[in-house]
């Protein structure tokens, strides 16, 4: 579980953050085929995605039992947020776009699921990056931010 846990929640960061670059790239600078294809890989992704969170949730609540520590508290409290996020938005978002944009239904439904889609998939960015920074620090890879005093 200990080499399980980093691997699954860093390949769900990586993917999320994927998800989240080809979507700007795409909107800002690709073709409507262009965005049609990354709405549809998308969704494809999903099948690697969402096992890895799930991995990484369920590995870190076994690895967490019996800890008492504000860090892991910290990560516990994020779980439920990402996870609701991504069942609650970014998977419905995912395949909604996947379908409007492979039938160029380009309206302005899919701008408000898309605009939505970016803002659900920062947050799940930020929080896992949070978790993943916590995650460092209990294992000692990463040391806490040492705060100075300013000579007066």
């Amino acid at each position: 579980m200990r080499i399980i846990h980093p691997i699954a929640g860093a390949l769900a960061l990586i993917i999320i953050a994927t998800f989240w670059m080809a979507t700007v790239s795409s909107e800002l600078f690709g073709s409507l085929d262009a965005v049609a294809a990354v709405k549809t890989g998308i969704a494809w992704g999903l099948l690697l995605l969402v096992p890895s969170i799930a991995l990484a949730g369920g590995t870190g609540f076994l690895l967490a039992r019996g800890f008492r520590n504000a860090l892991v508290a910290a990560k516990q409290k994020r779980m439920p947020l990402i996870a609701g996020n991504g069942l609650l938005i970014l998977v419905p978002a995912a395949l909604y776009l996947a379908w409007a944009a492979n039938a160029g239904a380009f309206d302005s439904t899919f701008v408000t699921v898309q605009i939505a889609e970016l803002i659900a998939g920062a947050v799940n960015v930020t929080l896992l990056s949070l978790n993943m920074r916590d995650g460092l620090r209990l294992t000692g890879r990463l040391k806490p931010v040492a705060l100075s005093r300013r000579a007066a």
